[in-house]
């Protein structure tokens, strides 16, 4: 069939919109119409030509919201009609990282998502009779697309597409990271480095662990307020405060009879490896943990003393907020329509499928938290 998709045909080059070719589902697999999906900084990495394992020409794309519209062979657990987000992390529930209930990054399908295929090794993409990767197994810039019955979560039915497509990857990742990853306690300490869509979350997920304490740093000032809106209780530029913002980290969290200072989580939501280690030496001796969420460049890496570490700070990574995707997604959805998380102020703009290059001038001019595009 036809479908109409935003097309990466090379790196560092504009996304071109126009018509492809998609074949529908073949076994385990389902169809779904993509109603909504948001603009990622993932997609923007990719793009850019910074990701060592983009693959070209693609549909990108990992952050949207649809119905199924046809099912394939031997799918059991989805039908025609429902409300789903599609999962960059599947969730297969029988390999060994899935059984080990230690990791939710399921291996099943890895080896041929990474070559953005499908589980079979072909893709159901098209144009001109030449074949189209997918992209994170997901490729949500077209309004359909087919993804593994393993890949995709199943939601209630009256959450706005235009909302909950962000689900799919930003604030499942922020809120996430503190309530699976570091398993954030009420009362606790907490720094957040970079106040973009990620920050934001990982905010509104501090507030909704009961964490205390809520330190945002970001070099842009126009973030404070947005952090105040999520629950952040202090803000820092690192640039105005004239020292070195470690130690000013850890002498704003001292509190009461604890004059070591130091918080008891961090979170890096930048992707500076530079800032990683800051994040990681301002965590409380002792037990401090410090989680990694941003996505640093290729090449790059993390230094620090191993001091650090010896004196019982926790380095830790994350992906997808360490959520199991068709188990936790649906419950972010219920917490968002319940009124637990808020997720309207982060989509800064709406746009059409034509205007989806604009949602990344946005990203790249800093004026938007979240563009999404409704098809």
């Amino acid at each position: 069939m036809d479908v109409r998709a935003a097309v990466a045909f090379e790196a560092g080059k504009p996304l071109e919109v126009t018509t492809v070719q998609l074949e529908g589902p073949k076994e385990g697999e389902v169809m779904v119409e993509v109603k909504a999906t948001g603009i990622c900084h993932t997609d923007e990495f990719t793009l850019s030509g910074a990701d060592p394992e983009g693959i070209f020409p693609s549909i990108l794309g990992h952050e949207g919201a649809g119905v199924v519209v046809e099912v394939g062979p031997g799918v059991k657990s989805l039908k025609k009609g429902d409300h789903v987000i599609p999962l960059y992390t599947p969730e297969c529930r029988e390999c060994p990282s899935c059984l080990s209930q230690k990791t939710n990054l399921c291996t099943a399908i890895r080896s041929t998502q990474g070559q953005g295929l499908m589980p079979d090794g072909t893709s159901r993409f098209s144009l001109d009779g030449k074949p189209l990767h997918h992209y994170m197994g997901t490729s949500t810039f077209a309004n359909f697309t087919v993804l593994p019955e393993i890949a995709v979560a199943k939601v209630r039915e009256d959450a706005p597409f235009d909302k909950i497509c962000y689900i799919g990857c930003g604030v499942t990742t922020g809120i996430g990271a503190v309530i699976h990853t570091a398993k954030v306690e009420e009362g606790a300490t907490a720094v957040v480095f970079g106040l973009g869509g990620i920050g934001l979350n990982v905010i509104q997920g501090l507030r909704l662990a009961g964490a205390d304490m809520i330190i945002g740093v970001d070099l842009n000032n126009s973030k404070k307020e947005w952090g105040e809106r999520f629950g952040m209780t202090h803000f820092v530029n690192p640039k105005e405060i004239g020292e070195d913002i470690v130690p000013y980290l850890v002498n704003l969290t001292k509190r009461g009879a604890d004059q070591i200072g130091g918080a008891d989580y961090t979170f890096d939501c930048t992707g500076n490896v530079t800032v990683m280690r800051q994040a990681l030496e301002c965590a409380h001796r002792g037990w401090g943990q410090s989680v990694v969420i941003g996505v640093a460049p290729a090449g790059a890496e993390i230094s620090t003393r191993p001091f650090q570490l010896v004196t019982g700070r926790t380095w830790k990574g994350t992906a997808f907020g360490g959520a199991r995707g068709r188990t936790d997604v649906p419950k972010i959805v219920e917490w968002y329509m319940d009124g637990k998380i808020e997720i309207d102020p982060m989509i800064t703009h709406t746009l059409s499928l034509d205007e989806i290059n604009k949602g990344f001038d946005l990203m790249h001019a800093g004026e938007s938290i979240r563009s999404v595009v409704v098809y």
